[in-house]
């Protein structure tokens, strides 16, 4: 017998889900829009954002 996760459930599960993601992806959006050289690393974790890493770089004229 196989188990699979348990799915959340009643009403209030959706929106606070379609929250998390709107919210997410606005600061995904946002580091990008600041960043000119370098990444930005997402870590998921059980199907979810949970930290954005930015590592932005100088680039020196000679």
């Amino acid at each position: 017998m196989s188990q699979s996760s348990p799915q959340p459930a009643g009403p209030s599960a959706a929106p606070e889900r379609i929250d998390h993601e709107a919210g997410a992806l606005a600061l995904v959006r946002q580091a990008l829009e600041k960043l000119k050289f370098g990444a930005v690393h997402l870590t998921v974790h059980e199907g979810r954002l949970v930290q954005i890493e930015v590592t932005e770089k100088t680039r020196l004229t000679a």
